[in-house]
This record gives structure tokens, sequence and C-alpha cells, in this order.
């Protein structure tokens, strides 16, 4: 495992690598993002209606195909509404 994948282990998406605290904070509900270039950070989707998470999420990530100002899509993994699977990357 490189050091950028060892950074997000445990991590919170969009919280800070150098964040003393980037896990999990109580009261929060999260959902774990499977696969591709964020595998393994936890999405905060806490005041998310049931139609914003059946929809997926489209996030920045220098980390995907194209680098700095891409996106990675992840949607909804069917029966398991705590995992979102990697679905590809876009410009």
């Amino acid at each position: 495992m490189d050091r950028d994948e060892e950074l997000l282990r445990g991590r919170v998406y969009g919280q800070d690598h150098d964040n003393p605290h980037p896990g999990p904070r109580p009261g929060q509900e999260y959902v774990e993002l499977v696969g591709g270039p964020l595998d393994g950070l936890l999405l905060d989707v806490t005041g998310w209606t049931a139609d914003e998470t059946a929809a997926g999420v489209v996030l920045q990530t220098e980390l995907g195909r194209f680098g700095a100002g891409g996106r990675t899509v992840y949607d909804p993994r069917p029966g398991d509404p705590r995992r979102f699977d990697w679905s590809g990357d876009t410009p």
C-alpha cells in the first residue's frame, strides 16, 4: 500500500489529512466508499434524504483517472445502504 492509500484509510472524505481526528464523529451517519480512488473512506451522509442517498455521489479527487480537478462516481450498493460502490471517474 502506498502512502496516499495509507492516509485515506479510516478517514472521512473532505477531512484534511493533517487533522488530528480525521475519523468519524459520534452522532453522524456515514457510508463506506468501496473501490476506486477513494476506497475505504467514509462519506458523511447525515441529514441526506432517501432520494439523495439513492442518487449516489460525484466527488472531487486528485487521485482518480483525470487527476487534479477530476471527479469520481459512487453509487449505493443494492441491498447494502451502508456502502457506495465506485462506478468510474469523470473529468
